[in-house]
């Protein structure tokens, strides 16, 4: 099994309902199986931004980036591999009064919206309950500060780890994350510069570097680290602080991730080892249906010199 991609690349992608997302350096594409077992694809071009290439900055700003565009393509999937029982879904009666007031353009930015703060609320129940938690036995146990920072680090992990693994248990998700292994042996067999078949990319590695789940835990180790110099006098001012410094924690996690993608030394395989091992709960071994959606899916994404895609 080839686990050494000789060639870094900056196409990425999502898994979505019976389908995936990829992105190039120059355009997005679609593929989603359809009730009849078709494969259809949605294509727009990749719309390019000045703080991509701010350091540090483009961390944050394209995590939220990411979610709506994630959104976006996770309901039209939905849409597609459901068919006409995604049509005659009722809307619920808050989504119908937007429909009625604002139109439909206004009720999909609103859910897209929504989407981008249920993705926000996920880090801020990673970062605020362990401390709430801390502070609430500070409060009966005496703690000294360092006790403090172990405990807050190990509940953060803890909480992290069992929400994926609950998600991973959902039988509509584990599906999804089929569909992010095959996402991910995908790329990984245009990385070592193998043609796009079923065949070769089934021999690849399921995990890759280069990951939400690896960003995300990431953002978890990083936090621990800098949130340990943090004051402890007081509990809700501490919560402040650590929502403050949260897009800093991104920032500092997205630079890490691009340089482990494309760096291959002890250091890089330290830091990226723990993203590795948490993708056992969010990448699974897909079929072969499963990749040929991957490579419907990234074919028309692949730039015609390689050279553009460099990571």
């Amino acid at each position: 099994m080839n686990q050494k991609p000789c060639f870094k690349t900056s196409v990425g992608g999502q898994a979505l309902m019976e389908g995936i997302m990829m992105r190039g350096p120059h355009k997005i594409c679609c593929a989603v199986r359809d009730p009849e077992g078709n494969i259809q694809l949605t294509e727009e071009p990749v719309t390019k931004h000045g703080w991509q290439k701010i350091p540090f900055v483009r961390g944050a700003i394209a995590m939220i980036d990411n979610l709506m565009v994630g959104y976006r393509y996770l309901m039209l999937s939905a849409k597609i591999s459901m068919g006409e029982e995604f049509e005659e879904e009722e809307p619920t009666k808050f989504e119908q009064w937007i429909i009625d007031h604002l139109g439909e353009k206004a009720a999909d930015a609103m859910l897209m919206l929504a989407a981008v703060v249920g993705g926000l609320m996920a880090i801020f129940l990673f970062t605020v309950l362990p401390t709430a938690i801390v502070g609430g036995i500070g409060a009966f146990v005496p703690l000294g500060r360092w006790a403090r920072v172990v405990l807050e680090a190990i509940l953060k992990v803890t909480v992290f780890v069992l929400y994926l693994w609950a998600a991973s248990h959902m039988k509509e998700i584990h599906r999804v994350f089929e569909y992010h292994g095959a996402e991910h042996k995908t790329i990984a067999c245009y990385e070592a510069g193998e043609a796009l078949t079923v065949e070769n990319i089934r021999k690849h590695s399921r995990f890759h570097p280069r990951c939400g789940t690896s960003f995300m835990i990431l953002i978890v180790i990083v936090s621990v680290f800098l949130y340990s110099v943090l004051p402890w006098s007081n509990t809700a001012l501490r919560i402040v602080y650590k929502l403050l410094l949260l897009p800093v924690v991104m920032g500092i996690s997205y630079e890490l991730l691009k340089w482990c993608g494309r760096s291959d030394n002890l250091l890089t395989h330290a830091i990226r080892a723990p993203g590795l091992w948490v993708q056992r709960l969010t990448v699974f071994e897909p079929d072969d249906s499963m990749i040929e959606v991957a490579i419907a899916a990234v074919t028309p994404v692949l730039p015609e010199d390689r050279a553009e895609g460099q990571w």
